[in-house]
């Protein structure tokens, strides 16, 4: 059978592939524009594979809210350069995951890889067939759903930095100014209630250490710990912190204002916590192109 232009355009149009590609593609299944579309899904799941192993330390936050303002959820998607993210085939993507979750509300990272998006497949299928198409690994790291009784807000420092706070009382003004100090001051507890035990006794063991060393009396290092640690928890904690806007009041002061109370809050930040390989970026483009 010809493989004829307009066969290529559909078959690229259908796909989203390279012009050379679909073109191969349709010789090896003779014209059928089903197989060399089955086959083209095959050969772009290995290829998507090929690339599992690389680092995906880049991407976007993507946050959705419910029409009610009672449901919620964000999510992180990697990608390796931020080259991809100002793409729209990615961004169309993250935005898509961030509905899913939010309207099926997945019980957790696997079963929302097994949603399935409007093109039929799933997440996770998609996820590897555009791998195919950019040429960049990509993942879908992480996502929080909120669901509450209160109301709900939001904040996006670009696209690195999320926040979403559920809060009881109050406004959605306020409950987004929470959100912008969040972002920026990184508490990562509401109260000192909810911060984690080991890690008070962690700092503890480190106060310790260090007035153990000055000398003084048992009796004042006791003070000078227990000083020490009230003031480590007022810097970690939301509550305790000084509010960006007015660094003349604390959070807690801002909250009890306006009657309105923190019930949580999720914070991501594109890539914490991965380990980036650092390259000089000719380096990182020639590695590209020969990987792709």
């Amino acid at each position: 059978m010809a493989i004829t232009a307009a066969l290529v355009k559909e078959l690229r149009e259908r796909t989203g592939a390279g012009m050379m590609e679909c073109k191969k593609a349709l010789v090896e299944t003779d014209g059928d524009m089903e197989g060399a579309i089955e086959l083209m899904r095959k050969t772009g799941l290995a290829k998507a594979d090929k690339k599992a192993g690389r680092i995906a330390a880049d991407g976007l936050v993507v946050v959705k809210i419910s029409d009610d303002g009672k449901q919620g959820v964000m999510v992180e998607v990697n990608c390796e350069t931020d080259f991809v993210t100002k793409g729209d085939d990615f961004r169309n993507f993250c935005d898509e995951v961030a509905q899913v979750a939010l309207a099926g509300r997945p019980a957790d990272l696997d079963a929302l890889l097994a949603t399935g998006m409007s093109g039929g497949e799933s997440v996770a299928d998609t996820c590897k067939r555009l791998i195919a198409k950019i040429g960049e690994n990509m993942s879908v790291r992480r996502f929080q759903l909120f669901n509450t009784e209160g109301l709900l807000a939001s904040y996006l420092h670009g696209t690195r930095i999320g926040v979403m706070v559920d809060m009881s009382g109050g406004s959605v003004e306020l409950a987004r100014d929470v959100a912008m100090h969040i972002a920026a001051s990184k508490p990562t507890a509401v109260s000192e209630a909810d911060v984690d035990s080991a890690l008070i006794e962690k700092e503890k063991e480190i106060f310790i250490a260090q007035a153990a060393e000055s000398g003084k009396p048992a009796e004042i290092i006791e003070k000078m710990i227990g000083g020490r640690i009230q003031k480590f928890l007022k810097e970690i904690t939301l509550l305790g912190q000084p509010f960006v806007k007015d660094p003349d009041t604390t959070v807690e002061k801002l909250l009890k204002g306006a009657a309105a109370t923190v019930n949580g809050f999720t914070r991501y930040e594109v890539g914490e916590g991965i380990e980036k390989k650092v390259e000089n970026f000719a380096d990182e483009v020639m590695a590209q192109v020969k990987g792709s």
